[in-house]
C-alpha cells in the first residue's frame, strides 16, 4: 500500500449493490483518477485505506483469478 495524499469525501464512496441489504459485512470504495479509497461501511469515520490505481487493478485481477478464494 502506497502513501497517497488525497482526501475522499462521503459522496465519493459507493457500496456494492450486491451488499446493500447487509450493513454489517461490507466495505465502500471510492475510485478517483489519482487513487482508490476503501473504508468500512459500518464505521465510516475509521481510516480510509488508499491505493494507487495500479495497486487496485492488480487486486481486482487477483480476485477475478480466484487468488483469494478460501
Amino acid at each position: 500500500m502506497s502513501r497517497i495524499k488525497i482526501r475522499f469525501s462521503d459522496g465519493d464512496f459507493q457500496k456494492s449493490s450486491l451488499s446493500k441489504h447487509s450493513k454489517k459485512l461490507c466495505v465502500e470504495v471510492a475510485i478517483k483518477p489519482e487513487a482508490v479509497g476503501v473504508r468500512d461501511s459500518k464505521d465510516q469515520r475509521k481510516t480510509v485505506l488508499k491505493f494507487t490505481r495500479a495497486e487496485w487493478k492488480a487486486f481486482v485481477a487477483g480476485v477475478k483469478a480466484g487468488e483469494f478464494d478460501v
